[in-house]
């Protein structure tokens, strides 16, 4: 007889409840997160169909995948039944959704509004392990004329070289800069430097008429504006 504890295996569901049927026969929406990453993983462990595996991993991301999809390969490898070739499945369809989502936000050209800015470099940003700083050029009609990297692996003054910010400014005829960098820890609140970085070229700005119309700080899937919050 078999003990309580021990999970039936999903080929003896009924048909209308095993994932993959569901997705064919009743569509997408009809499965859960689970049921997706169960069909993903494929087969279960002993007393652990592939839906309680997919369960277990989800749940040790607070049930969110945004964090999944930051889980790296070893990480997953660390669940019983997540093997080499699993835990790649699964990072791998975590991504291309990742990038789908991006493609449409990352096509921003005009900037109306902080959320522009976190759309057009959040695919650029959100996932670093180390701080970048980026500066948008913008032309009179607040239109992307350029986007550079600035700076890699932290932000202070003695970093920004406000000399190279405004020499690109003038040659790619820009009228206005957005500033923008992230902060790995997920924190928004600015720092000291942050702040010292946005004043210093706001006055290097305003010699030249360049307005510095924003400086947005991106943290995962979150972000915070000096101009939403009345610093700039």
């Amino acid at each position: 007889m078999q003990a309580e504890t021990d999970s039936i295996s999903i080929k003896h569901w009924s048909d209308e409840d095993k994932p993959r049927e569901k997705f064919l026969y009743k569509g997408p929406f009809s499965v859960s997160n689970a049921e997706l990453l169960a069909i993903l993983i494929g087969t279960g462990v002993k007393q652990e169909t592939a839906v309680d595996l997919a369960k277990r991993i989800l749940k040790a991301s607070n049930n969110k995948l945004e964090q999944l999809g930051n889980a790296s390969v070893n990480h997953l490898m660390n669940f019983k039944g997540i093997g080499r070739a699993k835990a790649v499945t699964i990072a791998a369809a975590l991504e291309i959704g990742r990038r789908r989502g991006y493609e449409k936000k990352a096509s921003v050209t005009r900037i109306a509004k902080s959320e522009d800015v976190f759309d057009l470099l959040r695919p650029l940003l959100s996932d670093l392990l180390h701080e970048e700083f980026w500066i948008l050029y913008l032309n009179n009609s607040n239109q992307v004329l350029k986007k550079a990297r600035l700076s890699m692996g932290g932000i202070t003054g003695t970093l920004v070289d406000t000399r190279l910010v405004m020499k690109q400014a003038l040659q790619a005829n820009a009228v206005a800069i957005v500033l923008s960098h992230n902060h790995p820890s997920g924190t928004l609140k600015p720092s000291r430097s942050d702040k010292n970085v946005t004043k210093k070229l706001c006055v290097a700005g305003k010699a030249l008429d360049i307005k510095v119309l924003d400086h947005v700080i991106i943290a995962n899937d979150k972000y915070f504006s000096f101009a939403d919050n009345n610093l700039i």
